[in-house]
């Protein structure tokens, strides 16, 4: 056997491969998208045959493996901690109807966050669904975990959710090959009305027998988590931690000189807690530290009363736990001096900004220069970095944009005053993902808003994962394209434009033609589709005109194309006090002539090489 040295998620799909999976689906979203990337990689080594999706939401993720365990077989679906929110619907309804192949459900948590709206715990979407989970501390561990969940659920006829975080996602570690199991199960879908089409009639019968399963679970000794006792120098003491809490709390005391000091617990079934442990925490200690993220899971269900945690403000009650506040949290618990530690000056650093030639900037530009008094509802992706140049005014959710920018319009309609200027930006992605009902809404409630659809030809926040109008799969194959401009037409929108915005002044009278449309007598809503690859994909720049810019000496030095356009591109010159242009990093798209009050800015077109 040879040894892998592979990232979390990357473990997680050697996993699946390896426990057999049969069909793994999943929608893109940072720490979870690389599973299913890796799944692909690995897809060589399955024994039997196995489907690879990218769905276009996470709920219809969710529901094509739900079907698939009904034959049988198994089938796994991986997504980020708000993406479960997506996917709730028919999450929360299996934990009563359950599965017959085993269903993993892998949901990437992401505390801090780092790339998140919040930092929800899916651990208490576990336990309110009434469904078993486990916390992996490693990525070894992780993918040992999907060999077990995978079992489990089988045994218990339910989906079991494996929880990683960012810091297990991305982290690597060496972990030995093993060969992929082989179950040649064949489709075998037993037809069940009561179970699988289950109306009110049957659901306490099977909420009863969801409450057995997770009451046999609590009792089962292969999930009682194991203490591992210190030599007495902390007597009554112990420290509980769970997920990467357990991996870090064992490094800090180790480089303290305490592991093997005090007594340590790591927790890997965080939901249900093992009853038998609870009444041993009560009996042994006196005094518990509990290590875990993001909330008191663990904790709420010890109810120890000498425990110390999120509740006492031991452990901060938001944020990640970081390596530092653990061992502050060891220190104040165990009674030992925590070092001051000398604070570092910060670096001065550029805030995030969209790419040199980004279409998504000259989008935004020719919107704000256009609708200076507008509203801007946007979503979810990197053209939310369209904050920095004054063209976007709220992120919510996927898909949130156009239902917000529906209600900006019935406010101030219903006011009978001068309504001003909605224009709502998503992305191709996005608009597959959950824009469409919104848009269908948009219309039927005659909200007079313009959609701008980014259409960069990708998913190209989460490592350019194909989107359905481009006519690829998972994999790279060929697969039926979906056009957007079908799908505009049939949500009823009567109004459609389509084009570049490298093409500034065609972009801006399709922006004012739809804007027209919006406050015509028999107007309504009104979609342009900004359409322009995006420029990571190098081939972007083979079909399209480069230019060399060059800044004029009439710049006046006003700094208006740094601060409304900023493109990184263009940097300004404090010893001649005027703008330049970095030829490392421009692209030569020629979006930035705009934005230049005086025209200093030119382009100069090159030949094509």
């Amino acid at each position: 056997m040879t040894d892998l040295f592979l990232m979390g998620n990357e473990a997680i799909a050697r996993g699946l491969i390896e426990a057999g999976c049969t069909l793994a689906s999943a929608y893109p979203g940072t720490p979870s998208t690389e599973i299913l990337q890796a799944v692909v990689n690995f897809r060589d080594l399955a024994v039997d045959p196995l489907h690879i999706e990218w769905s276009v939401n996470e709920k219809i993720a969710f529901e094509v493996a739900l079907a698939h365990s009904y034959t049988g077989k198994r089938a796994a679906v991986a997504m980020k901690q708000v993406g479960l929110n997506v996917a709730a619907d028919p999450f929360m309804r299996t934990a009563y109807l359950g599965v017959k192949g085993g269903l993993v459900l892998i949901v990437a948590d992401d505390p801090g966050p780092h790339s998140s709206q919040n930092e929800q715990d899916s651990r208490q979407f576990a336990q309110f669904a009434r469904i078993p989970v486990l916390d992996p501390a490693s990525p070894a561990e992780a993918r040992e975990m999907v060999v077990e969940a995978f079992a489990l659920s089988e045994e218990l006829e339910l989906p079991v959710m494996l929880r990683p975080t960012t810091r297990i996602c991305h982290a690597r570690q060496n972990l030995a090959s093993r060969e992929p199991q082989a179950f040649g199960r064949k489709a075998d879908f037993r037809k069940e009305p009561g179970r699988w089409a289950a109306t009110p009639a049957f659901l306490p019968a099977l909420h009863r027998a969801l409450n057995e399963k997770i009451d046999r679970l609590a009792v089962d000794e292969r999930f009682r988590p194991q203490v591992t006792s210190g030599d007495g120098s902390f007597p009554g003491m112990c420290v509980v931690a769970a997920g990467i809490c357990f991996a870090t709390a064992a490094d800090r005391l180790e480089a303290q000189g305490l592991l093997g000091s005090v007594d340590l617990c790591q927790v890997r079934m965080p939901y249900p807690l093992h009853a038998g442990f609870i009444a041993e925490l009560k009996q042994r200690y006196q005094r518990v530290l509990l290590l875990e993220e993001t909330y008191p899971v663990i904790e709420a269900q010890l109810g120890h009363p000498g425990l110390s945690g999120r509740s006492d403000g031991t452990v901060p009650r938001e944020g990640e736990l970081t390596p530092d506040i653990i061992a502050a949290a060891l220190d104040q618990f165990l009674g030992r001096p925590h070092p001051e530690e000398d604070s570092l000056p910060v670096a001065p650093g550029r805030r995030p900004s969209l790419c040199p030639g980004c279409p998504h900037r000259a989008a935004f530009h020719a919107i704000k220069m256009l609708f200076p008094k507008g509203i801007f509802p946007s979503d979810i992706g990197c053209y939310t970095l369209g904050l920095n140049l004054g063209a976007v005014d709220t992120v919510h959710c996927m898909g949130a944009c156009i239902s917000q920018g529906a209600g900006f319009y019935h406010a101030y309609a219903q006011d009978g005053g001068e309504v001003p200027p909605i224009v709502v930006t998503i992305g191709d992605s996005t608009f597959f993902h959950a824009g469409i009902p919104a848009l269908i809404n948009a219309v039927i409630q005659q909200a007079r808003i313009v959609v701008v659809i980014l259409d960069n030809a990708t998913t190209a926040m989460t490592g350019h994962q194909p989107v359905p109008h481009l006519g690829l799969a998972a994999d790279g194959s060929k697969a039926p394209a979906v056009p957007i401009e079908n799908l505009v037409r049939a949500c009823g929108v009567r109004f459609i434009a389509e084009g570049s915005p490298y093409d500034r002044a065609a972009f801006e009278q399709m922006l004012r033609d739809a804007h027209a449309h919006t406050r015509a007598v028999d107007g309504g809503v009104a979609v342009v589709i900004s359409r322009h690859p995006c420029l990571m994909d190098r081939r972007a720049c083979l079909n399209q005109k480069r230019y060399r810019m060059q800044v004029e000496t009439s710049c006046t030095g006003c700094r208006r194309c740094l601060k409304q356009f900023e493109c990184a591109a263009i940097v300004f010159n404090e010893a001649t006090s005027k703008a330049t242009i970095d030829p490392d990093l421009c692209v030569g798209c020629g979006t930035c002539v705009p934005a230049c009050p005086v025209g200093a800015i030119v382009a100069i077109e090159e030949e094509a090489p």
